[in-house]
């Protein structure tokens, strides 16, 4: 059940990564063409800041479950360092509870949003969804919640393995 629950948790942190690499890659490739159409062309194109914006929202919430995995967000490293390893699994369960609570109130409130933006549309794209946007934060926090998960059943501590 661990090795299943952990492979699921691998692959969708994985996925999640991608996301956010191809996140970034449309946020700067909308950049470079807004340049070359306001400053070359003198034609600007008002919905690449839009779709700029939003594919960076979704780049960080992409982003975060990766970051949790790895035991790079919610650190407690010089706590972590001090205390004897029965202490440390106690404070693994209380990072990972903190965090969880955390990713459930993104959830609630990204869901909230999602929901009331629905009827919402971007600026400069007047036929899409503010729903979309806001989706990021529910999305997010349920691939968070997988990573927090797997980083209480697998520790990786990789910013304490890099640290000085």
């Amino acid at each position: 059940m661990k090795q299943a629950f952990l492979r699921l948790e691998h692959t969708t942190t994985l996925l999640t990564m991608l996301a956010a690499c191809a996140m970034l890659v449309l946020s700067a490739g909308l950049g470079m063409f807004q340049i070359i159409m306001r400053f070359v062309l003198e034609q600007p194109a008002e919905w690449t800041e839009v779709l700029i914006r939003f594919s960076l929202i979704w780049m960080v919430f992409m982003g975060v479950p990766t970051a949790f995995r790895q035991g790079a967000m919610v650190s407690v490293d010089v706590l972590y360092r001090w205390s004897p390893p029965r202490f440390r699994r106690v404070l693994d369960g209380v990072v990972c509870v903190a965090a969880l609570a955390l990713i459930g109130v993104i959830f609630w409130w990204g869901w909230d949003y999602a929901v009331r933006g629905r009827v919402q549309t971007m600026i400069g794209l007047e036929s899409v969804s503010m729903f979309w946007a806001y989706l990021a934060m529910p999305v997010g926090a349920v691939f968070s919640a997988l990573g927090i998960v797997g980083n209480l059943l697998d520790p990786q501590r990789l910013e304490l393995e890099t640290a000085q």
